[in-house]
């Protein structure tokens, strides 16, 4: 497996298979070309399909600014290792001299007919099963084997990570106003986090924790700037849970920090053994992976067994198996903001359950994830972030 760094990669939202990924290619190929005076991008398949929505133009034409670019929009075609596929063209007096095929995976990460890029396999075993027998015969927490795979400066990373996380959500709370795009939806995390303060209980709590989700992807939804937690579309859930936790168990900063690298280390695992790309396996591949990791985080935080941990991780994925990608508009506003609040909240339940256990249950992590890969693969195009199906066919203007 890839280093947790992989997981979160600090860019700008609200998609990043859509934004983030193809402009990190659309920097390599620029580099490669520098002389080039005019550079042409194909966009196949669900990449085409919301790459509007996804502000996936917007996206490219700024990272070649000022060289001009032509981006050609091929939604009805597909390349053949995955459904974000693109074709970058550098020209010289309307003469192609290069090109390169490469495909956005989901997370921000590329891959092209040579494997996947920057794939340095630093981690020495694929499951959490076996990275779970490792640490029990070795006396070792999940943070301490990332550690010990990552060295120490790890920290330093998500320290950064963790400073952002926090920005994102106290951004998120202060703005208010409407989302760009033809929805014209309002954001939320305002007024749901003075409500919350004014309410007292669990219904404080978990207004609260919907508060934090909904600042984060609101503030990705704008375009702002996120952690991929394991992608900008679900990056909301990880944050609001640590923010919760952070605030309201007054929870030390190193703790929150060794949560993150066992969240990094789960989603580390569906992304080796499965996919985190909702136009590959629907949103059940974010969402999921996104429940799983702050599920898991929240079981450490509170203090659970490895057993525990691992529980919390599998039912906070196992319960979002099946989770169809269908964005309104092709826009990352709906479902996507409110479903991760709902997914914050499921994470929280699931760590409960868990903790109220011994640990031992009957579906292992690797089962759920191996399922949800299967699940992926049977889902029909039309609900893995093409935009023409579910809540996207659909909907209809609906006055609140």
């Amino acid at each position: 497996m890839q280093s947790i760094k992989e997981i979160y990669k600090i860019g700008y939202g609200p998609s990043s298979s859509h934004t983030i990924g193809p402009v990190r290619a659309s920097n390599i190929f620029m580099a490669k070309n520098p002389d080039s005076d005019k550079f042409r991008v194909s966009l196949y398949g669900s990449l085409s399909a919301t790459g509007r929505g996804h502000h996936t133009d917007v996206a490219i034409n700024k990272t070649f600014a000022p060289k001009k670019v032509e981006i050609i929009w091929k939604e009805n075609e597909n390349l053949p290792l995955h459904p974000n596929g693109l074709v970058i063209e550098a020209l010289k007096n309307d003469i192609i001299t290069d090109s390169w095929n490469v495909y956005s995976i989901g997370g921000g990460d590329l891959r092209d007919d040579t494997g996947i890029l920057n794939d340095e396999k630093i981690y020495t075993h694929t499951t959490l099963s076996e990275i779970l027998e490792y640490c029990n015969q070795q006396g070792k927490t999940f943070w301490g084997y990332v550690e010990d795979h990552e060295g120490p400066e790890i920290w330093d990373f998500l320290k950064d990570v963790w400073k952002i996380m926090k920005k994102c959500i106290k951004n998120g709370l202060d703005n208010e106003g409407v989302l760009p795009g033809e929805i014209k939806l309002a954001r939320k995390a305002s007024s749901y986090n003075i409500k919350a303060k004014n309410s007292k209980g669990a219904v404080k709590n978990q207004g609260l924790l919907f508060s934090y989700a909904l600042a984060v992807s609101e503030e990705n939804a704008d375009g702002g700037k996120i952690v991929t937690a394991p992608t900008c579309g679900s990056s909301g859930v990880l944050p609001a849970i640590l923010y919760y936790l952070k605030n309201e168990e007054k929870i030390s900063e190193n703790k929150i920090l060794r949560a993150l690298a066992t969240a990094g280390l789960i989603a580390n695992v569906v992304k080796r053994n499965a996919s985190i790309s909702g136009a590959e396996v629907g949103c059940q591949g974010e969402i999921g992976t996104a429940c799983a990791m702050a599920a898991g985080a929240a079981a450490q935080i509170m203090g659970g067994s490895l057993r525990q941990i691992e529980y919390s991780a599998e039912m906070g994925f196992e319960h979002n198996l099946g989770l169809t990608c269908d964005p309104v508009g092709r826009y990352v506003q709906i479902p996507c903001i409110e479903r991760n609040a709902i997914a914050a909240g499921k994470a929280l339940e699931c760590t409960v359950y868990a903790m109220f256990s011994d640990g031992g249950h009957k579906i292992s992590f690797d089962n759920a994830v191996q399922t949800m890969a299967e699940t992926g693969r049977d889902i029909q195009s039309a609900y893995r972030e093409t935009g023409i199906g579910g809540l996207a066919k659909t909907w209809k203007p609906f006055n609140e």
